[in-house]
């Protein structure tokens, strides 16, 4: 009975605790961004540590570091995105022409496709209309949320408080795992903290290892379609390798947004195309021959399909807040399956012998000896003198 009352009690702290994430979502998602922040800088804040520097010196270093790559990162993305952005409507003329004078022919010679009734022309034309739209709607839209004091404030304090709330996690981290730590019932303690250990081993290893192969695909895809010479180059190689986190997704993208630049940017459009492929081809053999297996490993145990799945299920319960979430909880939730599938081996639904009951302290070899001798058995006769 008591074990049952202990079950439903946990049962009944899970739901509450899932109630609370999924009603507070909005507010908590500068938070877990925070969080995820200081659990990629605690380990260099502990390195710096163990070489005689203090805490919070180590930490202002490492925010210091983080600070820097966040705003260099943000001033290489925004003025790309803005400056391709004012030109957008003109690159969409120069694909309804193309489209118009090879790739409706082409479909219409090979596969006998009557494109009449589909009417690409009013596609392209309401493409244009709704990017022209965007460009006049968007000042009305940033203007009104300038008199909006709400929203702006609610804006202001979620970017304010990320870097302060990352600042004092990092600071306070090992004090806080040791609270929670203080917290876990005794008799639970030590399956509680392999598992914790475990936990920590695979997120640890892929969040720092595949964060490293995303700058790194990043800064090689920009690279290589910049020096290709085609439009938004930069701009679409630095988001297919951000986006490359999710396993497939970067390039699709990579490669889905560098054939449009291909037949925008002019030119022969097959060496464009081809230049596209070979950026992308070159990066996936890196990333799978030389960058996963040095950074990441081959045996963290996060399927991309896992991955995938995680991603997906906490956009869809929990918005923006639940893709932060997925890995984290996907990886809880894979060491938990392993620690399920091992108690289930070892137990007698799947047919393991029971083991032996090791209340009792076992005997010594001498204490054994004694008492297999009875205490009133004669002594040996010896034997006759010769």
């Amino acid at each position: 009975m008591i074990d049952d009352r202990r079950a439903w009690s946990w049962l009944l702290l899970a739901a509450a605790i899932c109630g609370v994430l999924y009603f507070l979502a909005p507010v908590l998602t500068p938070f877990a961004l925070s969080a995820l922040f200081a659990y990629l800088g605690n380990p260099l804040v502990e390195r710096l540590q163990s070489r005689r520097v203090s805490r919070t010196a180590a930490v202002a270093i490492v925010f210091l570091l983080m600070t820097l790559a966040v705003a260099l990162l943000l001033a290489i993305i925004i003025p790309a995105l803005v400056d391709q952005a004012r030109s957008v409507p003109g690159y969409i003329d120069s694909l309804h022409t193309w489209f118009d004078r090879v790739a409706a022919p082409w479909l219409r010679d090979e596969f006998g496709l009557d494109l009449e009734a589909f009417d690409p022309g009013r596609l392209f034309a309401s493409l244009r209309a709704h990017l022209d739209d965007i460009g006049r709607v968007l000042p009305k839209v940033l203007g009104g949320l300038t008199t909006s004091g709400a929203a702006v404030m609610g804006w202001v304090a979620n970017l304010l408080l990320m870097p302060l709330i990352t600042f004092y996690l990092m600071r306070d981290w090992k004090r806080m795992v040791e609270r929670l730590h203080e917290l876990v019932p005794r008799p639970l303690e030590p399956t509680v903290a392999r598992l914790v250990l475990e936990s920590d081993a695979v997120l640890g290893n892929f969040l720092r290892g595949q964060m490293s192969v995303v700058l790194a695909l990043a800064a090689m895809y920009a690279i290589g379609l910049s020096l290709a010479g085609l439009k938004f180059g930069m701009l679409i190689g630095i988001v297919a390798g951000l986006v490359s986190f999710v396993p497939y997704l970067g390039p699709v993208v990579g490669i889905g947004g560098g054939l449009v630049s291909a037949i925008v940017s002019g030119g022969d459009i097959w060496v464009n195309v081809s230049l596209v492929l070979a950026v992308f081809m070159v990066g996936q053999l890196v990333e799978s021959f030389v960058l996963t297996p040095k950074l990441v490993g081959e045996s963290i145990g996060l399927h991309p399909v896992a991955v995938i799945f995680a991603v997906l299920a906490g956009g869809q319960l929990f918005g923006f807040f639940g893709v932060l979430l997925a890995l984290p909880v996907a990886a809880v939730v894979l060491v938990l399956l392993r620690h399920t599938h091992e108690r289930y081996l070892e137990s007698e639904i799947y047919g393991a012998e029971p083991k032996p009951a090791a209340d009792a302290p076992a005997a010594s070899p001498a204490a054994t000896a004694v008492e297999s001798v009875p205490a009133s058995a004669p002594p040996a006769p010896s034997a006759p003198a010769q």
